[in-house]
């Protein structure tokens, strides 16, 4: 049990306290007009109880420091931004379905255990570039993710409204105990897995190939019972362990649902099991990274082209100071042009510095492009090469490329040009859903998992 933050006499840095970030410089936050009414909710927000449990993020940690060894893969993926009016039984069985597919695709050709955690339950807000946004002479405040204000190109739906807070809380919990129920009530069995293929799937490149899989997947499963082993009394072929993330981007929520569990005298951000850290927000003075020193969880932080070695290494002493497994994971998210000259002096510093880190790859925020005509997508051969290139590097520095980033959805939408489909600048039009970025279609991302499982083969 957890109960809400009130003090920090257990906290072992006195330097840091809960609210120690709102005394710091701090990039991509809301202007709310009413702070008094933020003020209440997030109040509210703090008697709330949390959305997941420190016992199940002490156990990601504990998978992560796996992954980090190369005994385990890191799967991460879902949705750019998370949406008020996608949200549907249906989209949330898609995503989940296919990261389960995802995840078979990798454990049988990669041979290692898959650690599945989505960007999803808390994935609301999104970082901009610009704060405002014209259109036909209008300036309006950029939108900054369902969490925030509307998409809608409306003066008074695009004002950053704290009632939003609330509203994320209710969709999370919503979110977090239907996909428990999924992953724990027979769905993700491996004697379901004939049932994961919908007809989008079924009629994809893809999905002659994964039929293949699953008939010899289903011939093993049929002589472990035939060895008089019922399926149903092993944990790991019947459930699925899965963990949340999001990026931890608007602080004051992060800060509401943070708690102290008293059986380890640490505060967890209760929000989701791993939060992480964004390009745009890892400053060493700012508030982000001083929030998330804080916390106990596993904290990713995505690293670009901007990152220097020196610098990489002082952040990483700042949120990981006992050097600790699973505790740090590093997001490069380079552009398959510049992942080959950037990432291998961090690589090798890391490495040099003896650092406990797990590298993960994002193909897919260094290789967004607009289309000819000003879409914004990206080119399925780029995601693969960054990821190509990704796992090469380190094979070459003798480290561990531990798990890959996706932005990712279910559903069969046009937003990513290539893969087998073959989706093309006239098809981006026909299912352009998304309320950020382009994502990765449900064939599109277990094509990816097949490559990956074939690159992680060469790797070994």
């Amino acid at each position: 049990m957890v109960s809400p933050a009130k003090d920090n006499k257990k906290n072992p840095d006195a330097s840091w306290k809960l609210d120690s970030w709102r005394a710091k410089p701090i990039r991509q936050q809301p202007e709310y007009g009413d702070a008094a009414l933020l003020k209440r909710i997030e109040a509210e927000l703090r008697s709330y109880p949390p959305l997941v449990a420190p016992s199940e993020t002490m156990k990601l940690k504990a998978d992560l420091a796996k992954a980090s060894q190369g005994k385990a893969f890191l799967l991460q993926g879902g949705d750019c931004a998370e949406s008020f009016m996608e949200f549907s039984e249906d989209n949330l069985r898609g995503f989940f379905r296919v990261l389960l597919q995802m995840t078979v695709a990798l454990m049988y050709g990669a041979g290692s255990p898959v650690v599945k955690v989505g960007r999803i339950a808390g994935q609301f807000s999104k970082p901009r570039s610009e704060n405002t946004e014209k259109k036909d002479g209008i300036e309006l405040p950029a939108y900054r993710g369902d969490m925030v204000n509307a998409m809608e190109f409306d003066p008074n739906l695009r004002q950053a409204d704290p009632e939003r807070l609330l509203r994320v809380y209710s969709q999370s919990t919503a979110t977090l105990n239907f996909l428990r129920s999924l992953a724990k009530e027979g769905y993700a069995s491996l004697k379901q897995i004939s049932r994961w293929n919908v007809d989008f799937v079924r009629r994809s490149p893809q999905g002659k190939r994964f039929q293949d899989m699953v008939e010899r997947i289903n011939e093993c499963l049929s002589f472990i019972e035939a060895c008089g082993l019922p399926l149903e009394d092993i944990e790991q072929l019947r459930e699925a362990q899965f963990y949340t993330s999001h990026e931890a981007l608007i602080l004051g929520y992060e800060e509401s649902l943070t708690r102290m569990d008293p059986e380890t005298g640490k505060w967890f951000d209760c929000s989701a099991h791993m939060l992480w850290i964004g390009d745009r927000t890892r400053n060493i003075d700012e508030a982000h990274i001083e929030f998330l020193r804080g916390v106990a969880n596993p904290i990713g932080m995505k690293v670009g082209p901007t990152t220097t070695p020196e610098g990489l290494i002082e952040v990483i002493d700042t949120l990981n100071p006992e050097n600790e497994p699973g505790r740090l994971t590093l997001i490069s998210r380079m552009g398959a042009a510049k992942i080959a000259q950037l990432l291998p002096p961090l690589v090798r510093k890391v490495k040099e510095e003896g650092r406990h880190v797990v590298w993960s790859c994002d193909p897919m925020h260094g290789n967004t492009i607009k289309s000819p005509s000003g879409i914004k997508t990206r080119r399925f051969t780029d995601i693969l090469t960054e990821v190509r290139q990704f796992f090469s590097i380190h094979k070459a520095e003798g480290t561990v490329g531990a798990g890959v980033h996706f932005e990712m959805t279910g559903q069969d939408v046009t937003e990513c040009l290539g893969g087998a489909q073959a989706i093309s600048e006239i098809n981006l039009n026909e299912r352009y859903h998304t309320h950020c970025d382009p994502r990765l279609n449900a064939s599109q991302s277990l094509e990816l998992a097949f490559l990956i499982s074939e690159e992680l083969k060469k790797q070994a």
